[in-house]
């Protein structure tokens, strides 16, 4: 039998297999690449432009911050993230209050609530809007926030609801000092990790006259250092129409009267100015608030140091929590509210924020430790200080169902009542008692309106 040539039958039918199959590898090559309208290719593989997103208005409410301080921190990025939103932004204030811009039509989509009005001023005006759906959708991992400040909202909330996010700054405590005056002295600074005995003892040292001036050893702000104390201690009692635990309000009292009773530390006529008083340079120490919003004269040559430890209290830090960023119920635009908040909490955005000196409202630690390393004043201060203890969990809440009186009335109350003590006009137990009636009677007007 002879070979078939190249040129034969067989070749030919080899060739029409070859052929076929690569027909085929080719139709299913264009299928997939050109014949599914996927992705916005449309047949052939031509790329089909994006259907722009309709322009709209959002409105965003952030009561008691200034414009410039929204625009440095969010509008660009916003603007550049959301071209197609215009921003009009509310500061509160007189015409743009909720309740102005909820009478105007301007109902807000976006708000920058707080722990003491989130009822008053947004759940009950039913706005309350539940936020765990979006961060379901989105898988937002809420663990990036620190506990006690995601902790705070659920519990005012009672049913489970995350009615916002938390958006720094927070308010932690601190120990300021007055370098020249201890150089001027001979005295050595404070220290990070100081009791509040070992305070004490440096503020009898530092309170002194010379040269017919006296120097104060310690100042400090009654109002927040009583309201945000080691114990977490509520003034209101969370189960019962009284003052809470007035043991541990005794203790609380004694452990700062004592230092007003230093000769020549006499207290300041009010509780405000007392909070000022170091600004004036002749004050050694004071106890305060790291914030942004504490302005220090710049020919004052200060630094700080953690806030003192008090024996038998946590070791962790008292502090002011966060506001938050929360979402209407009225709003048309949750969805793109929500992405505007994940926006303006993420780690960018609050690495900036550390750096300009804004305590972070993150677990994260590399944010936490660039603290005011952007800042001019901060950049030269030992800002590591507030990280020394964590922050403290927050005050236990009212229980459901009880009549409560608004935050800003029990801490005026409280106030005044040490205020009284510091200055000599009653004793302890004296301003205890009346403190606890005065909160008992507030607690009746609420109840009869």
């Amino acid at each position: 039998m002879k070979k078939q040539s190249l040129g034969g039958d067989g070749n030919m039918k080899t060739r029409m297999k070859i052929g076929l199959a690569s027909s085929m590898a080719v139709l299913l090559l264009a299928t997939a690449c050109g014949g599914a309208k996927k992705d916005g290719a449309a047949e052939g593989g031509a790329q089909v432009a994006e259907k722009p997103k309709e322009p709209y208005t959002m409105k965003i409410l952030a009561a008691g911050v200034k414009a410039e301080e929204f625009d440095e921190r969010f509008r660009e990025m916003l603007k550049k993230k959301f071209p197609h939103i215009t921003v009009e932004y509310f500061a509160g204030g007189k015409g743009s209050t909720i309740n102005d811009l909820i009478a105007s039509g301007n109902t807000p989509d976006l708000i920058r609530t707080d722990v003491p009005t989130l009822v008053s001023g947004y759940i009950d005006l039913g706005l309350g809007y539940d936020l765990n759906e979006f961060v379901k959708k989105a898988k937002y991992d809420v663990n990036r926030f620190n506990k006690v400040f995601i902790d705070e909202i659920l519990d005012v909330g009672r049913t489970g609801a995350l009615y916002g996010l938390p958006v720094p700054p927070y308010f932690p405590q601190a120990l300021y000092y007055n370098k020249d005056l201890f150089d001027k002295f001979g005295v050595a600074y404070p220290k990070n990790g100081m009791t509040w005995d070992e305070l004490y003892d440096l503020a009898k040292k530092m309170t002194r006259v010379d040269g017919g001036t006296v120097y104060r050893g310690f100042s400090s702000h009654p109002t927040n250092l009583l309201r945000d104390n080691p114990y977490s201690l509520p003034i209101l009692d969370p189960k019962e129409d009284k003052l809470a635990d007035p043991a541990r309000w005794t203790v609380l009292f004694n452990n700062l009267k004592r230092f007003y009773e230093i000769p020549n530390n006499t207290i300041e006529s009010t509780a405000a100015l007392d909070s000022q008083a170091f600004a004036k340079g002749n004050v050694a120490m004071m106890t305060n608030q790291h914030s942004v919003y504490l302005v220090l004269p710049p020919e004052l040559n200060w630094d700080l140091v953690s806030y003192p430890i008090m024996e038998g209290a946590p070791k962790l830090m008292p502090q002011r929590g966060p506001a938050y960023w929360s979402i209407t119920s009225t709003s048309k635009h949750k969805e793109d509210a929500f992405e505007m908040i994940m926006a303006m909490l993420s780690d960018e955005v609050q690495m900036e924020d550390s750096k300009k000196g804004i305590t972070t409202t993150l677990s994260n630690t590399e944010i936490q430790k660039a603290l005011g390393k952007g800042h001019p004043v901060y950049g030269k201060k030992n800002m590591e200080a507030i990280n020394v203890y964590p922050p403290i969990p927050y005050t236990q809440k009212r229980q459901a169902g009880l009549t409560d009186i608004p935050g800003v009335t029990q801490q005026n109350l409280l106030s005044q009542s040490f205020m009284d003590v510091a200055q000599g006009k009653t004793d302890v137990n004296s301003a205890l008692r009346d403190l606890d009636e005065k909160l008992k009677a507030e607690v009746a007007k609420q109840k009869a309106k």
